[in-house]
């Protein structure tokens, strides 16, 4: 599928976000690996210094330096960068002024730690503006060196106050360097060219938190992009199946025969009951599913579904689930 065929065609910084334990890093991995297909380049940025992006492409732990990290179907590449705040900061303070000895001198004393303690918002700048930074910078032609860059960003809720970072800074200072560096930042969160992506579980938290997340981005005009559902369990029984499992009158004699049937004749009656169990709580998670989805789709954005991936989360699923975003024109 082409570019212009997406639903974020002109899309540069793809920000990922959601719930811990929605699948928020390796859904952002898969988003970049799909952005990348057909002969692009992506830049996939990690944030929180937890080296996932690492892990999922088995590779070793990342430096603070981009480096390519896969291939994409089509020739396309990633390459990724996990943002060391102490390493930005001294980098921040040598570009606005010129202090890159006292950088380091500071780092050793500690006072990096202490100075993005007591001013949080600071430490966000620092993240988000060496992100769009990756987004603005051109090759001496004056193409961009990266078609999209994806950020594994904070979760859900912390996403509104770490993209808002004007708000953050307000406190630190009004006008000056970091005033002009945040501006420029929010130039870039702010564009078109800028979408935040919720990853969410059909799960009544993790759903409420992204309803949540894209109300708090609105209100203050951040760009939210669309809705990626992760995780998805298909149903493995007919609708009227689950109906009697729901309701608990599956017919449990007729069970009992067919596994007979099938040879287990002495563990008939014992199967038969876990069968049943297991098929009044798949029935429930699947109920809780539908009605988690009725409620995002009041949402008025972009959904995306993803399976469950039965076989545990390697390489070979990351690229399946590229490739399922990217036949449902997410990329």
């Amino acid at each position: 599928m082409s570019a212009k065929d997406t639903d974020w065609d002109g899309v540069r910084l793809h920000v990922v976000t959601g719930k811990g334990g929605t699948g928020k890093t390796t859904v952002a991995a898969a988003l970049a690996l799909a952005l990348a297909a057909g002969g692009r380049k992506v830049l996939l940025v990690e944030v929180e210094g937890r080296q996932g992006i690492a892990q999922l492409f088995d590779v070793p732990p990342l430096p603070y330096e981009e480096r390519r990290v896969a291939v994409a179907p089509e020739g396309g590449e990633v390459y990724a960068l996990a943002i060391d705040t102490e390493e930005a900061l001294i980098e921040y303070l040598e570009m606005f002024y010129n202090l890159k000895r006292a950088g380091k001198a500071m780092s050793k004393l500690g006072i990096v730690d202490f100075v993005t303690t007591i001013a949080p918002g600071l430490r966000d700048v620092i993240l988000t503006g060496k992100t769009s930074e990756s987004v603005r910078r051109k090759e001496k032609d004056g193409s961009f060196i990266y078609d999209a860059v994806v950020m594994d960003a904070p979760p859900t809720g912390r996403i509104t106050k770490f993209l808002n970072v004007n708000d953050e800074v307000s406190g630190l200072a009004k006008a000056g360097p970091v005033r002009k560096h945040a501006d420029t930042v929010m130039k870039v969160v702010r564009s078109p060219e800028t979408a935040v992506h919720f990853v969410t579980l059909l799960e009544e938290m993790p759903v409420q938190e992204t309803m949540d997340g894209i109300h708090d981005l609105t209100e203050v005009g951040l760009p939210v992009g669309g809705v990626i559902i992760n995780m998805e369990h298909p149903p493995v029984l007919d609708a009227a199946d689950l109906a009697a499992a729901a309701e608990g009158t599956l017919d449990h004699d007729e069970i009992v025969r067919d596994l007979k049937a099938a040879g287990l004749e002495h563990e008939a009656e014992a199967v038969a009951a876990d069968l049943i169990a297991e098929a009044a709580e798949h029935a429930q998670r699947t109920a809780l599913q539908r009605r988690e989805k009725e409620r995002l789709e009041a949402i008025d954005r972009p959904q995306y579904v993803l399976p469950l991936l039965t076989d545990g989360m390697d390489l070979a699923g990351l690229y399946a689930l590229a490739k399922a975003l990217r036949e449902q024109g997410a990329a």
